[in-house]
């Protein structure tokens, strides 16, 4: 029991996860310090309000709290921003880039693997054999 679990975490993908995780949450106190250090007293100079938090309004004696909402969306969205242009966006255009080029007859930049070419070679001797 204890060693299938080991050989669970120790997947490649399993580690590959936990590292995600682990980078993921610090970008985000990352993100989280650039919004209420920088972008927060922007917005305060450009309206007034140096932090959302302390905007609440009443209904019958209850008080509802929404700056504290409103610095979340703000962090959000850029950190949403943020992935979306320095990660996806580049990741798309060099997808796009290796797309093009090989549906104009370029061969793949990326040298196949020598597990991979065997395995080919494997399959087109299987191939020839079948057809002889």
């Amino acid at each position: 029991m204890i060693k299938g679990f080991k050989e669970f975490i120790m997947r490649g993908n399993v580690v590959d996860l936990a590292v995600a995780v682990v980078i993921g949450a610090a970008f985000g106190a990352v993100v989280t310090a650039f919004v209420a250090d920088i972008i927060t007293p922007i917005i305060a100079a450009i309206g007034g309000k140096p932090d959302f938090a302390g905007l609440t309004f009443t209904v019958n004696k209850s008080t509802f709290r929404y700056g504290h909402f409103i610095n979340q969306i703000v962090s959000f969205l850029i950190i949403a921003a943020v992935i979306y242009f320095v990660v996806v966006l580049p990741l798309n255009k060099l997808a796009e880039r290796r797309q093009r080029k090989l549906a104009m007859g370029q061969p793949d930049p990326e040298p196949k693997p020598e597990d991979i070419l065997l395995l080919e070679q494997i399959r087109d001797l299987l191939s020839a054999q079948r057809t002889a």
